[in-house]
């Protein structure tokens, strides 16, 4: 019982200490990355032409909203 207790208590304090960011400066959490768009990508798949499964899921799309 002793173990679980100090695993809940390290636990614990853990997760407050990553929450300290939040809690003083109240800004959110935020990737580093910057996305694809730092890759220089404008899309996931960076291909010049969509594959041929693409252009099918992009017909059925276009149907369906008109």
């Amino acid at each position: 019982m002793v173990t679980f207790l100090l695993t809940f208590a390290i636990f614990v304090l853990v997760i407050f200490g990553m929450s300290l960011g939040w809690l003083i400066k109240r800004k959110s959490i935020q990737g580093s990355c910057g996305g694809i768009s730092s890759l220089g990508m404008e899309k996931i798949c960076d291909c010049p032409e969509p594959c041929d499964a693409r252009k099918k899921r992009m017909e059925l799309d276009a149907r369906r909203i008109l």
